[in-house]
């Protein structure tokens, strides 16, 4: 299973963000991590913009968004931005996308969130054509009537992961794109719902085993301090309360809350936690990492202890 980070979603200190950004990234590069992820946030940085940022700012890693919502972009722009970003990368970018929630996209954005499997269908039939390579992009469908010449890049062709978390999106993602991005997701929900679906998909489409990317809160404490990071972890990540397709998604496992998804605890307990993982037919993991302490210097520390859990976990081989 390969190690991402994911990287950018603290709020705050805007003016050194770029820096930030670029530092983390050429960390976990250094460090030997094979990814790095960066969320789309309602109210911060784009993350698309990120991406390329840190593309610049580093030579080997993969680069990837998790993920950005579709319905404010349209396709032909939503595909140049990418080119644009897989140059910037030099063939390390990879495109995260996804339908969001009916609170980001109607309640924030005065947009219509409906028929989403549909929607991301038919902004795959233009994406299809354009992330290809350049050339023409030549498509009518329910949504979109396109014929646009498209010359951002030669590095093709760019891949492509949705966020599916009902049947009918996973099966549109492992019929049509190279895999999945997945929060809210434990171990049981991954190797019951979403692995079967997505793999039945990708075979009767003749695609190879799709990609599953879990996205996974960490923390390398005592095990006094599990509590307190369980409830960080709820405090700063929940979102399955105002998120209907999370709930449904941890209704198909065991955890409750995020918070039973974090892997907290010792070394060798995370480890364990993690090839559950693994073994669940997780691919990718994009580590989220939650400090925990009282202060800065605290946070800071954790942060650390648990970033240098990774790069060694990362030395060794997960999943090996």
């Amino acid at each position: 299973m390969r190690i991402g980070l994911m990287i950018g979603p603290e709020r705050g200190r805007y003016r050194s963000k770029v820096e930030r950004l670029c530092a983390d990234a050429r960390w976990a590069e250094e460090a030997g991590l094979d990814s790095v992820w960066i969320p789309q946030i309602p109210d911060e940085f784009d993350a698309m913009t990120a991406a390329a940022l840190v593309g610049t700012a580093t030579a080997r890693i993969e680069v990837g968004t998790a993920v950005v919502p579709v319905q404010p972009r349209h396709p032909v722009a939503l595909a140049q931005q990418a080119l644009s970003v897989q140059a910037a990368c030099d063939g390390r970018f990879s495109l995260g996308l996804g339908v969001s929630h009916h609170w980001i996209i109607e309640e924030m954005m005065g947009l219509r969130y409906e028929h989403p499997v549909a929607t991301m269908a038919a902004y795959l039939d233009v994406l299809g054509p354009a992330l290809a390579g350049p050339g023409p992009v030549n498509v009518e469908n329910e949504l979109f009537r396109i014929h646009n010449p498209l010359d951002v890049t030669d590095h093709a062709p760019t891949p492509v992961l949705v966020a599916a978390l009902g049947p009918r999106m996973l099966e549109l993602c492992g019929a049509r794109t190279d895999g999945t991005i997945l929060w809210m997701a434990d171990e049981r929900a991954i190797a019951s719902h979403v692995v079967p679906a997505l793999a039945a998909a990708a075979r009767s489409a003749g695609r190879g085993t799709p990609r599953v990317v879990a996205g996974v809160p960490v923390c390398v404490c005592l095990d006094t301090e599990i509590p307190a990071a369980v409830q960080r972890t709820n405090r700063i990540l929940a979102e399955a309360e105002v998120s209907p397709n999370y709930q449904r998604l941890l209704d198909r496992g065991e955890a409750e809350s995020i918070g039973d998804i974090l892997a907290a605890g010792s070394d060798t307990t995370i480890d364990k936690r993690l090839r559950g993982f693994a073994e669940a037919g997780v691919t990718d993991i994009s580590v989220r990492v939650v400090p925990i302490g009282d202060g800065r210097d605290e946070l800071i520390a954790s942060s650390r202890r648990t970033r240098a859990f990774l790069a060694a976990l990362a030395a060794d081989g997960l999943g090996s």
